[in-house]
């Protein structure tokens, strides 16, 4: 049986202290994993960072016992180094420290050897191979060493390890196994598409050994939150949510999904207190706002179809303000950006602003569409720029990028509305928009081959 080694790591993309953004989802998946694999051990990845840093037992019990770990403390992310603290006052050795190249460690790290790995200007990783190699020896030399690696039990003469009974450890063993093999099921069962997919997670879902919603892993409830999601099963969402424990239920990250869900179930004022409660304790995100901003942009249409013109002019106001607070918020994130400016072109009015926000939505959306780890939203923000600027060529090549990236059918479907949106306007405006209509009909058609299985 292989030893479970415990990695401690940010989730998908964030900032270092140059303001590079690193793609950690990326370092896992061609650095750490394959390192974990070569040195003959289990991997088991923290899940607190993506469900918003929620400390639960299970998360305690993996620092414990896990025989390895790794931590990757290239940024001072909170929830990494607590994690690696408690991991270092209850193992004295077999931690390992990753850092990407060039990091300066700060001073309470200074006595515990990093090794660093290497990433290119996109912030992926550039030395795959040769960094995963020299991590998998470390792991390996760990086998063998029997001095601590821990600073606390390097300095603290005479400290003695915590003695666990061994069939506390098996327990534990044979539930993070099986945390790891429900998560794999859930990522075949996406892959299905359409009501395959949705009938496979619900039996899942009701599986008798899974453990009940309340007390399984945050991380399960949270695939099987996003599983659903992808696949268009918002009732269950709400169910799932409504099940979860009281803790979890409470972490923004998940609120969030909550609120998305009620919105598509035409709950949309459920959905607006849960958002701008989040606002309101936290302050404004892209997230957040652009999920509000939806909201708002949903009634602006129901009204506008209604022909109630006033009430669709202050809707229509609320979803560009909620966007543009999100995206002033971290410019970086281009998405609730490109909602503003497109939103601001529905308007009887021409919004100053526009004009101010096109060339920096334009930049942090080029940005990101020319790294390799690009996706599908990045490809779609580009083409609905191409749009609003009439270039057609490049409508072409953005369209041609994000069909190829398209992970789920609700993601084309959303983009063809806002295409939707500006040719309706332009064709008001006495302008030919029928060549929109082309792009809209290749984005419901990569949809409809996603729902089929295709």
């Amino acid at each position: 049986m292989k030893p479970l080694c415990f990695v401690l790591m940010p989730f998908g993309r964030k900032p270092n202290e140059q303001g590079q953004l690193i793609d950690f989802d990326a370092v896992y998946q061609e650095v750490i994993a394959p390192a974990v694999g070569r040195a003959n051990l289990e991997g088991i990845r923290a899940d607190e960072e993506r469900v918003g840093g929620t400390i639960h037992k299970p998360m305690f019990e993996r620092l414990m016992l896990c025989e390895y770990a790794i931590a990757d403390v290239t940024i001072a992310n909170p929830n990494v180094y607590y994690e690696l603290g408690i991991r270092h006052a209850m193992r004295p050795r077999s931690t390992v420290l990753l850092s990407a190249s060039g990091t300066r460690l700060p001073f309470d790290l200074a006595l515990a050897r990093s090794i660093p790995y290497g990433l290119n200007g996109d912030g992926l990783p550039s030395n795959a191979e040769d960094d995963a190699h020299a991590i998998a020896k470390r792991l390996v030399d760990l086998g063998t060493f029997k001095g601590p690696d821990s600073p606390v039990f390097q300095l603290v003469e005479g400290l003695k390890a915590v003695k666990i009974a061994h069939e506390k450890t098996d327990v534990f063993r044979e539930r993070a196994l099986y945390s790891n093999e429900i998560k794999n099921r859930l990522k075949i069962a996406r892959a299905l598409g359409g009501e395959a997919a949705l009938a496979a997670l619900e039996k899942i879902a009701g599986d008798p050994t899974l453990p009940q919603i309340e007390d399984a892993d945050a991380g399960i409830v949270v695939d099987l939150l996003l599983s659903y999601r992808a696949v268009d099963g918002y009732r269950q969402m709400v169910d799932l949510y409504k099940d979860a424990a009281p803790e979890l239920q409470r972490v923004p990250m998940v609120q969030e999904q909550y609120a998305f869900a009620l919105n598509r179930l035409g709950r949309g004022v459920e959905a607006e207190r849960i958002l701008l409660d989040l606002i309101k304790q936290r302050g404004a995100s892209s997230e957040t706002n652009g999920l509000l901003g939806r909201i708002y942009k949903d009634r602006w249409q129901k009204a506008r179809d209604a022909n109630e013109t006033f009430q669709a002019a202050g809707e229509l106001k609320r979803a560009i303000d909620a966007y543009v607070a999100g995206f002033e918020s971290d410019w970086r994130d281009p998405f609730p950006g490109i909602n503003a400016v497109t939103l601001m072109e529905m308007q009887d009015t021409p919004d100053p602003r526009q004009k101010d926000m096109l060339p920096v939505v334009r930049y942090a959306a080029l940005h990101r569409a020319r790294r390799a780890s690009a996706d599908y939203w990045d490809y779609a923000t580009m083409l609905e720029l191409a749009i609003l600027a009439s270039d057609r060529e490049e409508v072409g090549n953005w369209l041609a990028d994000a069909v190829a990236a398209l992970r789920e059918a609700w993601e084309a479907e959303t983009t063809k509305r806002n295409l939707g949106l500006i040719r309706q306007r332009r064709e008001q405006r006495g302008e030919k928009a029928g060549w929109i209509a082309e792009a809209a009909n290749e984005l419901q058609k990569a949809a409809d081959r996603l729902r089929a299985g295709g």
